[in-house]
């Protein structure tokens, strides 16, 4: 696991050792960031269920203004923070060693352009982190939120004022994109 590109294009993340977390695939980021492209630059992040910090330190290091880091695993916390020691990061990023639905409610109000979740696959995390992000207001009007998961899941076409309105398919991940939208929209 590796950044891609960017200030810190080409440092190794460190995953704990013995971690059961299953980090977003180079391939998979690739994909992810070659369809933000121009979002991200000057951009709030928030990466949620964060694992080791993949994702988010790919958005600093491609010009977030600024990262925040959501997991409640203490060895993949650990490994967040040395990553971004690793990569010169962390003066953009904050960590937050909490559950993602008790991070939602302590970030009430905070707005991010882009907030990325990748929840454990099989547990149907997704739709409870989406009604989190919505009920503590941490989207953007204009922001996007994506959600990594398993091609087996159907996503739901609208979580509140979330509307999906793009998935992208990578072997057996799915990226689906959803964008604020106003309630009673047509879709």
């Amino acid at each position: 696991m590796r950044v891609i590109t960017g200030q810190a294009k080409g440092r190794f993340l460190k995953v704990p050792r013995g971690w059961g977390g299953r980090p977003t695939s180079d391939r998979v980021k690739e994909s992810l960031f070659n369809i933000l492209g121009p979002l991200v630059p000057g951009a709030s992040f928030l990466d949620l269920f964060a694992g080791t910090g993949n994702v988010g330190i790919e958005a600093l290091s491609r010009g977030a203004s600024r990262a925040v880091f959501v997991e409640n695993n203490r060895q993949a916390v650990r490994a967040i923070r040395e990553n971004l020691a690793q990569t010169g990061l962390g003066d953009r990023a904050e960590v937050l060693p909490l559950d993602v639905l008790a991070a939602a409610g302590r970030l009430k109000g905070q707005k991010f352009e882009i907030i990325f979740l990748d929840p454990p696959y099989g547990q149907g995390l997704e739709v409870q982190a989406l009604e989190a992000l919505v009920a503590n207001d941490l989207v953007k009007e204009n922001g996007l939120v994506v959600v990594e998961g398993s091609r087996r899941r159907q996503m739901p076409a609208r979580v509140g004022c979330l509307k999906l309105c793009r998935e992208h398919r990578i072997g057996d991940t799915v990226l689906a994109f959803y964008r604020p939208g106003v309630d009673g929209e047509e879709d």
